[in-house]
């Protein structure tokens, strides 16, 4: 018997699921989750000692591959220095002044340890601001797991089915409006009924929980004309996006395409941590001004700017920032879909991919899907077919369609050659 077998039966015992976040469980395309026993570059190596080609990099974080011995020498110094203070460091200042310094849009920030609690305390914080309840997100993007937010919900619900998540009262839900992804006439429908107690709109501009959907240029204008004239704060969601798709998130992406562009607030995560537990989230001086302990709206962690993930995360954003860094990666990102969809077109697959600096998707469809509905209506028992031949060939794609995949800065162009020659046998053995 395996060991991942073994593995997953000692969890179960001890933990719902086997797992302690939902989609790692494999229930969406069956099978044993891989226990992962150590990593290196763009690789990992599960319990039985299979090499894998990590195309999930830990959902997002792990930009510069995992082990890079720049990050690891940060991190082993300030691990030695001490774990946890519950007191401020000057790391935590670096940190906040490297963001900044990427992310003009933002003034002020605040650091969390976990990018569900940055969505949540943005979401106090917005409607702390302004005086009001109300707040819109779209079917299909995931910003974590607070009460507010699980309104069909993407992500992990979205793998189980569930509309909802179980536990969330209605009278915590009913301020929340859930719209379709890039439908303007729903947008415009929804500010002309609420436009006066909207507190902000969060929403993904590239969404990684429903695969990859990024926010057509028009649905984007269009968001931040409204927010503007109705008083509402336009929140980007970059926990994926953030230092992943550019140095400067997605919205430096849109700020190109939309001129004067500038969300009001931002969450972020992943690569902000390099892998540790870290996010944030920021705005305006104005708007942050009314956080705890200066302002009304309360927000606190005892593990808020925690000296190891700091150490981590700064390393990371200050390797980022190599001439040339993104460009680079992005080439490589494209060498991975082009070749994939290269090898399916070949086999007679319908098969259309996306990719933006390091994040990528790809779907069993013959277009790229716009919303939600769109991506549930794609070949799901081809996908299951396709991760599962290229998971036994020893590459880990996100195992569900809704998730989004990562390449790293280790991920070679012999490496992802070696990908998609695999996944040329396996597109093969799909019709």
């Amino acid at each position: 018997m395996s060991r991942n077998d073994t593995l997953f039966a000692r969890a179960q015992n001890v933990i719902p699921g086997g797992v302690n976040s939902p989609v790692r469980a494999f229930r969406a395309v069956g099978g044993t989750p891989r226990f992962v026993a150590r990593a290196q570059g763009p690789y990992f190596w599960d319990a039985d000692d299979k090499r894998h080609t990590d195309y999930i990099g830990s959902w997002g974080p792990m930009i510069l591959g995992h082990g890079h011995p720049q990050v690891v020498e940060a991190v082993t110094k300030a691990a030695l220095e001490g774990f946890s203070f519950g007191a401020p460091t000057e790391r935590e200042i670096e940190l906040a002044e490297e963001i900044l310094k990427l992310v003009p849009s933002i003034e002020q920030v605040r650091l969390t340890s976990s990018g569900t609690e940055a969505g949540m305390s943005a979401i106090r914080l917005a409607r702390g601001f302004t005086g009001r309840n109300k707040l819109i997100k779209f079917e299909g993007c995931y910003h974590g797991h607070a009460d507010a937010l699980l309104v069909k919900a993407g992500s992990g619900l979205a793998t189980f089915g569930f509309p909802t998540s179980a536990g969330v009262p209605a009278d915590v839900a009913k301020d929340t409006i859930v719209l379709e992804y890039n439908n303007i006439a729903q947008l415009e429908e929804a500010f002309a009924l609420h436009g006066k107690e909207l507190a902000c709109v969060m929403v993904e501009p590239i969404a990684g929980n429903m695969n990859f959907v990024r926010a057509s240029v028009p649905f984007m204008t269009r968001m931040r004309e409204l927010c503007t004239q109705h008083g509402a704060l336009l929140a980007f969601d970059e926990v994926m996006t953030g230092f992943r798709v550019a140095l400067g998130g997605a919205q430096s992406i849109y700020a190109r395409l939309i001129p004067g562009f500038k969300p009001d607030m931002t969450v972020m995560g992943k690569v902000i941590g390099g892998g540790m537990p870290l996010a944030a989230f920021g705005s305006t001086r104005e708007v942050m001004a009314q956080l705890a302990p200066l302002g009304p709206v309360y927000q606190a962690g005892t593990l808020s700017g925690n000296p190891v993930a700091t150490a981590c995360g700064l390393a990371t954003l200050k390797l980022i920032q190599q001439p040339g860094f993104y460009e680079q990666l992005a080439v490589r990102t494209r060498q991975l879909v082009d070749g994939l969809q290269r090898e399916a077109r070949a086999a007679g697959i319908d098969f259309t991919v996306d990719s933006e600096g390091g994040m990528f998707g790809f779907f069993f469809a013959d277009h790229l899907p716009q919303h939600y509905q769109a991506v549930l209506a794609t070949n799901k028992e081809r996908f299951n077919r396709f991760f599962h031949g290229m998971l036994d060939a020893g590459h880990y794609f996100a195992p569900a369609l809704y998730e989004a995949g990562f390449v790293s800065a280790a991920h070679t162009a012999e490496v992802i050659d070696g990908t998609i020659e695999a996944s040329r046998g396996v597109f093969a053995r799909l019709d």
